[in-house]
Formats: structure tokens, sequence, C-alpha cells
């Protein structure tokens, strides 16, 4: 058990047979009453958010993630197949649980999954993936002004700004957390 005042960001718990995640949170000492604490939560399996005011006295069941680093395999159209490591398992995930990450993971890339009670909810790429540019207009000469940006399409079908020296061919990384360009490779 935890209590209220003690959640941060990133702290898992159960509340009325849904599980949360803290995605911010704010201790509040009006000038009358109580002290409160103010969190904006994310539904853990659904992703939805909701805003929640807790007392900080208030105990809150504490939910286990348990997070397992799986390769990703194919897609068949509708599902994303993953395989454990360990057990060689593989399991479907549908877009909803993937439709972040898997524009940035081509096959055999792996990728962290996390469990609640033995059922996926979320995948999550790694944080750096360098992706060949499959498509982008060539830069145009004389076009040398500072941060001139142009869309590229890298090979997983994912479509990032990048510098206007980057062409058709090059290999670049790529941010996942912001989807940003860092640099070419």
């Amino acid at each position: 058990m935890i209590s209220a005042g003690d959640l941060r960001k990133g702290t898992t718990f159960e509340l009325d047979g849904q599980v949360y995640t803290v995605v911010d949170f704010l201790h509040v000492k009006p000038g009358k009453g109580a002290a409160f604490v103010r969190t904006k939560l994310r539904y853990v399996m659904t992703a939805g958010v909701v805003d929640r005011n807790f007392n900080p006295t208030e105990k809150l069941q504490e939910a286990v993630i348990e997070r397992k680093e799986m390769q990703y395999l194919y897609s068949d159209g509708e599902l994303y197949y993953f395989m454990d490591q360990e057990t060689f398992e593989q399991i479907p995930l549908n877009h909803e649980k993937v439709e972040d990450a898997i524009k940035f993971l081509k096959e055999n890339m792996f990728a962290v999954i996390k469990f609640y009670k033995g059922q996926a909810f979320s995948v999550e790429a790694p944080n750096f993936v360098e992706l060949q540019v499959t498509e982008t207009e060539p830069g145009v000469k004389g076009n040398t002004a500072t941060n001139v940006q142009k869309p590229a399409t890298v090979e997983t079908g994912a479509v990032i700004n990048v510098p206007i020296f980057v062409n058709e061919g090059d290999v670049i990384r790529i941010d996942t957390r912001t989807g940003e360009y860092m640099e070419r490779v």
C-alpha cells in the first residue's frame, strides 16, 4: 500500500478495479481547508486520461507492471507478433497496443512489452533507432538557412522532419520518444 502523499510520476496503482499510472501530480495546500494531491492519471489498459484529487493520507494498492524485452517478428496486417527470447513463445498484439512504437520498429528489432497480470497492454520502442530514408525531396542548392526541414519517409513508413541535406538512402538516427531526427549515421 502507498499513501496518496507519496505519489510521483510513473507510480502505478489500482483503484476501483482499474489500474492507473501517474502522469502528473501536485501537492496543494490551500489557505483554508485540508491539503490534497491533485493528479492526472492514465488508465493503463485503455490509455485514457482522467484528473483526480486525493487526500494525502488516502491509501492506494500499488500495481506491479512487468516489463519484458521481446523481438518484433512480423505483422499479418491486423496483428503484430512479438517473441519472448527465453521461452520462444509468440504473442500477437493488436494495433491499439503497438501504435506508438510500431512506426519505429523493423522486423527482428527488440522492444519492451509491458504486462499487467500476464496481459500485454503496451509496447515501447528502443529510445533510439537507426532507419534508412526511403523517400524525400532533394535539397535545393542555395537553400542553406539554418534549421530548414523537409519531410522524409523512413523504411518503417514513419514520416520524420529532417534537415535539407538528408537524401534518399541515408541512414538516420531517430529519438523514438519525440519522433525527432537526431543525426545522420
